[in-house]
């Protein structure tokens, strides 16, 4: 037997399962388990009170753990959860007056009595151990402190110096508080922070993505959508989105009532369909019209093979933006993007967008980029081909476990480690060219740094609690069946509707819209209430994707903390809160003219 930590020990069984023995005078049951849980993806646990005021929990690794339990973690672990569970004893009550405010219309008088004996009182707020030793914590609205163990220890035992720097600094960042009206004015303070973070549930619906046709004059071995060859189309006409289905679809997504109406054509590929396209183009158009009130923005999704001048004359006519794909160089983009004959796409692809440019204006048109094996290690290559063509920046997407891509993972995947290693570098790199003049924008590390330094919502639907499934985005197939993402069609392609939320023709928008299922989705989204990440110290800053939780575990809630989703984003995001601790003015400069779009000698801190 070997002593931990004050109240914990361990012992090594015969039978493969090592055994912990934690104090019931230190450790309550909750806690354990909280613990345990976040354990028991890589290992077998279980736990057994005893009648000697001791707790044992059991652990066994399961055959696909990759490494064996570390009980000092678990240790810490459980330390944590139990300080947490007396902090929220402390300010539970501040927690729940604080989302009263931000969600409840009807406020109640404000209602609460200092604890005069103490020196000071704890604001809600969640921490996590650094590998530096520094303590992260983070209140509900994401105001961001690192600490010392030492001062964090002082903090919540109530010894902190009063007139110490870090105590001024605490207060000013709404950990802590002092007298009954100084709370109330951090409660409404915090509560309008939180509001405005998720002012996109205000905004209900803006993002309407509709897929004109199932048809493509490619064929990528990562498609997402499962699109269909050209050589099909006299078979399977039906799968062209019809006028009938387009004038429901127009009307209903007039229905929202967001001021901001952004239509996306998606395929296939649009261009297939030039002419339903057109026709819902023309009819978007022509409907907003009678809502003076909203603002329409509408975006071709095209890998631009087929675009010629006279559909760009079009284009151009109704302002419609172009959304097309780039891989990177020659080699990398034709690596995948390949036309059902095996020819490489990129040539055709670069005539076709010096032609787009030239008709709709080079701001007009931006590019995607899909990560696999073959690009993921050559980064840096990826970027100074969108540099050289001119484009503001690049959102290095990772691949995604859709459509071709899951049938062909082992020529296109890569452990989500890598993908955060090569992504860190690629990060680095367009620091390096922003500092020497290049205005270049990262814009995946934007989204996330704009939820970590500044009170605004994103709109990013990845990155939302609750999700932005169905809420700030929907999918409309080309049957007229709606989604709330484009996953939850992709989904149904191999037969599985279990995200279907209706039909343009057979329902109307609320029995859609205010739905049982996209309640439940919703619902089960909320990161605050989910297991695994209602403690998680970035589920300020994180999201949830209760599709993508469905396809890796069966179910919307999952278990997010073993899941590449959260393995990506809490890597990326502890990256990010490290460089921003690090406070260097040349780093900060480039990341606030990503935040604000300007060039870095205007805003240099």
């Amino acid at each position: 037997m070997s002593e931990i930590r004050l109240g914990i020990s361990s012992v090594d069984t015969s039978d493969g399962y090592t055994e912990l023995k934690l104090s019931k005078e230190f450790f309550e049951k909750e806690p354990i388990m909280e613990a345990l849980y976040e354990f028991s993806n890589d290992y077998y646990t279980a736990m057994k009170p005893s009648d000697n005021g001791e707790v044992s929990v059991f652990f066994k690794k399961k055959e696909d753990a990759k490494e064996d339990i570390d009980i000092q973690e678990f240790s810490n672990r459980v330390l944590d959860y139990q300080i947490r569970r007396n902090l929220d004893r402390d300010s539970g009550a501040i927690r729940e007056m604080i989302v009263e405010y931000a969600y409840s219309p009807i406020k109640k008088k404000f209602d609460f009595k200092v604890d005069t004996k103490k020196p000071y009182s704890l604001m809600p707020f969640n921490f996590k151990r650094q590998n530096d030793d520094s303590i992260l914590m983070v209140n509900m609205a994401g105001e961001h402190f690192f600490t010392d163990s030492e001062t964090f220890s002082e903090l919540i035992n109530f010894n902190m110096d009063k007139d110490g720097d870090e105590y001024k600094t605490l207060r000013s960042k709404f950990f802590v508080f002092e007298t009954s009206r100084e709370l109330e004015s951090s409660v409404s303070l915090l509560s309008n922070q939180i509001r405005t973070k998720q002012r996109y549930l205000m905004d209900f619906t803006s993002l309407h993505m509709v897929e004109v046709t199932n048809y493509c004059n490619l064929n990528c071995d990562y498609c997402h959508a499962s699109s269909v060859s050209l050589d099909e189309i006299e078979l399977n006409k039906a799968k062209n989105l019809r006028r009938e289905i387009i004038n429901a679809t127009v009307d209903m997504i007039f229905e929202s009532p967001s001021r901001n109406i952004k239509i996306e054509l998606q395929g296939g590929e649009p261009l297939v369909n030039w002419s339903n396209s057109k026709y819902l183009i023309e009819r978007a158009y022509e409907v907003s019209k009678k809502f003076p009130e909203k603002n329409l923005e509408l975006i071709l999704c095209t890998n631009l093979l087929l675009i010629d001048r006279e559909k760009l004359e079009i284009l151009k006519k109704y302002d419609v933006s172009v959304s097309t794909s780039l891989d990177g160089t020659k080699e990398l983009h034709d690596a995948h993007r390949k036309t059902h004959s095996s020819k490489g796409s990129y040539d055709k692809f670069i005539e076709n967008l010096e032609l787009t440019r030239s008709v709709l204006g080079h701001n007009k048109v931006g590019a995607l980029l899909t990560v696999s094996k073959t690009n993921l290690y050559h980064l840096k290559d990826v970027i100074d081909e969108y540099v050289r063509l001119g484009f503001d920046g690049v959102f290095i997407r990772a691949l995604n476990p859709y459509g071709m891509a899951t049938k062909n993972l082992d020529t296109l995947g890569y452990p989500v480690e890598d993908f955060v290693e090569e992504y860190i570098k690629a990060f680095q790199y367009i620091v390096e060219l922003n500092l020497k003049g290049i205005h270049f924008i990262d814009y995946y590390s934007t989204l996330l740094v704009s939820r970590i330094l500044t009170p605004f919502s994103t709109g990013f639907m990845d990155l939302q609690s609750p999700a932005g499934a169905g809420i700030s985005g929907v999918m409309y197939d080309f049957n007229g069946d709606v989604y709330p993402t484009d996953e939850g069609r992709m989904l149904a392609r191999v037969g599985d509707f279990t995200f279907r939320l209706g039909n343009v023709l057979k329902d109307d928008y609320k029995s859609i819209f205010n739905g049982e299922k996209l309640r439940d989705i919703t619902s089960k989204s909320i990161l605050q209430t989910t297991p695994g990440c209602a403690n998680c110290i970035l589920n300020a800053y994180c999201g949830n994707d209760p599709i993508r939780n469905y396809v890796e575990s069966g179910d919307t809630v999952g278990y997010r903390p073993g899941s590449d989703f959260c393995k990506k984003n809490k890597l990326l995001i502890e990256h990010l809160i490290g460089t921003i601790k690090k406070n260097d003015n040349d780093v900060m400069s480039v990341l606030w003219s990503w935040i604000t779009n300007k060039n870095i000698g205007e805003i240099r801190v």
